[in-house]
């Protein structure tokens, strides 16, 4: 018997990994985690179960973020966690065999492309292809890139930061940095380390973040009680922290992503740089639900900002869109493979 094959696109972020099947779209919504036993090597969670895992497992147990930076840092446990994730929207077949389509970060190298690809193949596709993810996110935001007017995508992920400026269809400029959601997180961690002596999770950090954290001064200041470990006795302590307090610990970071935007546009040609001018930039990923990102940006470059409509979304839904005209796909695609 013939095999058959379905297409399946895979939003692999260094947070969450989101897949979308063509003619369903957006089917699954898991955290990049994987919970394995060290003896056996047995998976014990994936996702949303593995998450709860993170900092509280005993010895044989590991839990896991198989990606930093948007790249993969561990093969077999980011194939365990796509293989998981693509059977439990696509049952393991002798006669499907799905081909994907997997987001990249523009700033990957071949050797980072090829590893991609081989976790992909390892998971049981029938072919690998990759999509850069500012081209998913434009498509998913909405933004008119085949028109021969510019148009600019800020997509702020977990690991990175990455943004473009398209025009026919295509990425004129693009640039990418290392700095995103988890590197806020770290640093709210890092500041009240320095400034209470005390250490909190990063996942308390990221809740700290998404309650009172903003990208520029807020008009009230808002205070959060986070419970962690004193490092001088040991104890278990409460400290208060303010909204000043979270945007100082972001402060830094928030410099970098800025300055990358600043230079993306400024190696831009004149006359797109004047359509981005017009239309404004928009933003997408995780990061842009951050308080102010858009006005902080906005007033930093003198250039409307604009948050894609579930912006957490864009890729996955540029994505979906991608698999269900193959025209728009075999355009956006960066590699034909198998």
């Amino acid at each position: 018997m013939k095999s058959m094959s379905k297409e399946i696109g895979i939003d692999l972020g260094t947070s969450y990994t989101r897949i979308s099947v063509r003619g369903r779209g957006l089917v699954l919504t898991e955290p990049t985690v994987v919970a394995i036993n060290k003896i056996t090597g047995e998976i014990l969670a994936v996702g949303n179960q593995a998450k709860e895992m993170l900092g509280r497992t005993p010895e044989n147990i590991v839990a896991v973020k198989p990606l930093k930076d948007g790249i993969i840092a561990d093969f077999e446990a980011t194939r365990m966690l796509i293989q998981n994730l693509v059977y439990r929207v696509m049952p393991r077949s002798l006669f499907y065999k799905p081909k994907i389509v997997i987001t990249i970060p523009s700033a990957i190298t071949d050797v980072e492309e090829r590893a991609v690809e081989g976790v992909g193949y390892k998971a049981g596709a029938k072919a690998v292809y990759l999509m850069e993810e500012v081209m998913a996110g434009a498509i998913g935001a909405g933004l008119e890139i085949e028109k021969p007017e510019g148009c600019m995508i800020v997509d702020i992920g977990g690991g990175t930061s990455e943004m473009a400026v398209l025009s026919l269809g295509g990425v004129v400029i693009e640039n990418s940095v290392k700095v995103a959601g988890d590197k806020l997180d770290k640093d709210i961690v890092e500041y009240i380390r320095a400034k209470f002596n005390v250490l909190i999770g990063e996942t308390e950090a990221e809740e700290i973040k998404k309650q009172i954290g903003t990208a520029s001064a807020a008009m009230t200041e808002e205070k959060v009680s986070v419970k962690g470990r004193n490092l001088s006795t040991g104890l278990p302590e409460t400290v208060t922290v303010t909204t000043f307090d979270i945007n100082q610990a972001m402060k830094d970071s928030l410099e970098i992503i800025l300055k990358t935007i600043k230079t993306t546009l400024e190696k831009t040609p004149p006359e797109l740089a004047s359509d981005v001018m017009g239309k404004g930039i928009v933003l997408c990923g995780g990061g842009s639900h951050l308080k102010n990102i858009d006005r902080y940006i906005s007033e930093q470059t003198g250039i409307p900002v604009f948050i894609a409509e579930s912006a957490s979304e864009c890729v996955a839904r540029g994505l979906s869109l991608a698999l269900d005209n193959i025209e728009v796909l075999k355009k956006s695609v960066k590699t034909k493979k198998g």
